[in-house]
């Protein structure tokens, strides 16, 4: 029999966690995990070259050996809903809300999404490539090996482009893979408030621009009463289809206008949110290809009601998890933490928990055939966890449980 040599091996596996899949996981199914006990990975070229039990690494040698001592081997996080870039900070809000200042009071003083928006217009490319490194470095200590990254702190041609650039320029730089979503319509500017069509008109002539310079696979757009009308999204979205753009929206957070029937008519990728979503509308959701992708540390954050994330379960549809990371509504990299929060508020099983920041979230950003999964010829993204089994990670909360990170068959991080 011929030697497979490696050119790295993971041996000594307590529990090995796969994920396979050929698609997003659904209803009842996201209680099933394939599981491996002692078991091995070899690692070729950076890519998976076998999956098996350590008693079958006889006849099989590596040029580098990894020994995961026993403990859980996932494939790597991936946060499927972030706004990774901007400038400025917002902890001075935190004040104001403890003494019951509303969003509308907060906004007229300067702050808000607003005071987001004018620092990231004000920072140079360079600062805003950092302060992402920055957090970037954080998210992969936590195990996220993919992030979605969205636009929308310009509102502005010019700022929304250099936000996308600098998401481009990240890529290069940082060992996660990043998926570029353009949100220039997150929420009306104050000039355009009363013309939000003709802001939407100023985005849509954008599209052929960033699409032509490869800046975003996504397009989003905030569906809510006093946003973004269906009739608005409808247009400005069969513009970004018919240029080849994924499409994404953020709606159902606040009130139920008929998204989730826009969103499968245009056979969107996901829809983002959810806090609000009627029964009506989870079946719609369950009856399609679509991910809902729910964000419980905004519900944590900003004491507001959770999306009914069994409800959508139980009607047979997929959903993922991510941390939506922002200065204003949810400000941790922590997808760990988020796991915890929606066992604990959202009444999610470990292993429903773990098909929604895996397999169903890769899925809900397009990087389904590729990540959230440990599966031959894929990209070795693998976390060796400080745990002994895929329970203990959403149970043991507030603390990093990572031990170490391979992206693409080299280790980025160890504890």
């Amino acid at each position: 029999m011929r030697t497979m040599i490696f050119d790295k091996s993971i041996i000594n596996i307590g529990e090995l966690l796969l994920m396979e899949n050929n698609g997003p996981i659904k209803g009842s199914s996201m209680q099933e995990l394939s599981i491996i006990h002692n078991a091995a990975i070899g690692i070729i070229d950076n890519k998976v070259a076998w999956i098996g039990k350590m008693k079958d690494m006889k006849n099989k040698k590596s040029n580098y050996v990894i020994d995961a001592k026993g403990k859980l081997v996932t494939p790597g996080l991936i946060d499927s809903h972030t706004h990774l870039v901007f400038d400025g900070s917002r902890e001075k809000e935190l004040i104001l809300k403890q003494k019951g200042a509303s969003y509308l009071e907060i906004l007229n003083n300067g702050g808000g999404i607003l005071s987001t928006v004018n620092a990231t217009r004000e920072a140079s490319k360079n600062q805003l490539i950092n302060k992402s490194l920055f957090h970037l470095d954080r998210f992969l200590s936590y195990g996220v090996t993919t992030v979605e990254a969205k636009s929308g702190y310009g509102l502005a041609i010019e700022a929304e482009i250099k936000q996308l650039k600098v998401v481009q320029e990240l890529n290069k730089q940082h060992p996660i893979d990043i998926v570029s979503t353009f949100l220039g319509a997150h929420t009306i500017p104050p000039k355009y408030t009363k013309d939000s069509t003709g802001y939407l008109s100023l985005l849509g002539e954008s599209l052929e621009l960033i699409k032509h310079n490869n800046l975003a696979d996504y397009v989003d757009i905030t569906v809510e009463d006093g946003m973004f009308s269906i009739d608005e999204s409808r247009y400005y979205l069969e513009k970004a289809k018919d240029l080849g753009f994924g499409l994404k929206m953020h709606c159902e957070q606040f009130s139920s206008i008929g998204a989730i029937d826009l969103a499968v008519d245009l056979k969107a990728t996901s829809v983002d949110h959810l806090e609000v979503t009627t029964t009506n509308n989870v079946k719609l959701l369950a009856n399609s290809n679509m991910v809902g992708v729910l964000l419980p540390g905004v519900s944590f954050y900003l004491d507001m009601q959770y999306a009914n994330a069994r409800n959508i379960i139980d009607y047979n549809g997929a959903i993922a998890l991510s941390t939506d990371f922002n200065p204003g509504s949810c400000v941790t990299e922590n997808l760990q933490l988020i796991m915890s929060i929606a066992a604990l508020k959202m009444n999610l099983s470990p292993s429903e928990i773990w098909h929604a920041v895996t397999v169903n979230a890769a899925h809900a950003i397009g990087k389904g055939n590729e990540a959230g999964a440990i599966m031959l010829d894929r990209p070795a993204d693998i976390v060796i966890w400080e745990a002994q089994n895929h329970m203990y990670i959403p149970y043991h909360f507030g603390v990093n449980h990572t031990n170490t990170v391979i992206k693409n068959g080299e280790i980025v991080y160890e504890r």
